[in-house]
């Protein structure tokens, strides 16, 4: 307890004198830049002195930029020398005479050293074998160091605090709030009784409703039935007396209208032959066409008989003109030979 005493005493602290405030203006000054167009800048990159960017592209010239035409000639004039001394060069140059006939030249190696050519790539397998992992060692258990002092306190019995005093105030607010607690489900309990009986009148009452709403519903649809029965038997009642008015109407006016209308049918019917008298009709359609069918059969039989009488006759006399003929030509041989 000393040595806390101790470090609370020994804390730090500063204190300064006041002193005033310096006179200055409520905004601040403008800075005058020196003509030279430099000024103090913080920052390099707001300085203008600093390029930025690629430094190669700076001097560019536009595409639409004309080359000068006197180094456009002096590169061509370079050009042309470099071709010329490349073909005197290959023109100078010592050749190999021309192979005599029957030989010809091949490529041979010409260094101090022969060495054997060949398109295949040399190789060679090189094996390796590497040592087995060991297994990693477990890693120690991390203890921090010490710091500090040991320091050890010896209480003595009642020193902190007594229970039967300190239990008090915990049981006093256990038992009162328990006891809150069985009040309020008591008073729940009522009050949910309170609300069944009520729930149960209202439905009570909410039954009686809807039996006399029902009943009121079954009065009203009997009285709208028999409303609507009523309205068709007026309606039927009322077209079946429009049908009888329409057919007397049509009625009367047909009679009224055939009154003119017999006599002058009647007389067309009996003159266009619908008005017959059955004996003489039957005389017509049946008497008649029988007699004519009679008749026609009759003249045809006459016909015929007298077509078969005269071809007899025709031949009769045809055979009695030969026989004349015969005789008379008998009789004037007759009469020659004599």
């Amino acid at each position: 307890m000393q040595m806390k005493k101790d470090v609370r005493d020994s804390t730090y602290t500063f204190a300064s004198r006041p002193r005033p405030l310096q006179n200055r203006s409520k905004y601040r000054e403008p800075t005058v830049e020196p003509n030279d167009g430099i000024g103090n800048y913080a920052n390099i990159m707001y300085d203008r002195r600093v390029v930025r960017g690629n430094t190669y592209a700076q001097n560019i010239l536009p595409a639409t930029a004309q080359k000068d035409p006197i180094e456009i000639q002096r590169q061509q004039e370079a050009r042309r020398r470099a071709v010329a001394h490349k073909r005197a060069k290959a023109h100078f140059r010592i050749r190999t005479p021309e192979a005599v006939e029957g030989r010809q030249h091949i490529d041979v190696q010409t260094e101090l050293y022969l060495e054997e050519l060949s398109d295949r790539v040399e190789e060679s397998s090189v094996e390796c074998q590497t040592d087995a992992f060991l297994d990693k060692p477990p890693s120690p258990f991390f203890i921090p160091a010490k710091t500090g002092r040991d320091v050890a306190t010896q209480i003595e019995e009642g020193e902190l605090f007594d229970f039967d005093l300190e239990v008090r105030p915990l049981l006093e607010t256990l038992v009162g709030k328990t006891v809150e607690q069985s009040l309020q489900e008591v008073m729940e309990e009522e009050e949910l009784a309170s609300l069944r009986a009520q729930q149960r009148a209202y439905e009570e009452l909410h039954n009686l409703e809807l039996v006399q709403v029902q009943r009121l519903e079954e009065r009203e649809r009997r009285h709208r039935e028999e409303k609507e029965r009523r309205l068709r038997q007026q309606r039927e009642v009322l077209r079946r007396e429009k049908e009888t008015a329409e057919k007397m109407a049509a009625r009367a006016f047909a009679r009224q209208y055939l009154v003119d209308l017999l006599p002058s049918v009647y007389t067309t019917l009996q003159d266009q032959g619908y008005f017959f008298d059955p004996v003489e009709r039957d005389v017509e359609t049946t008497f008649l066409p029988w007699l004519m069918t009679q008749v026609n059969s009759t003249l045809e039989k006459h016909y015929v008989a007298r077509a078969v009488l005269d071809m007899i006759i025709r031949d009769v006399t045809q055979r009695k003109s030969h026989l004349y003929q015969q005789m008379e030509q008998k009789s004037t041989e007759l009469n020659c030979t004599d």
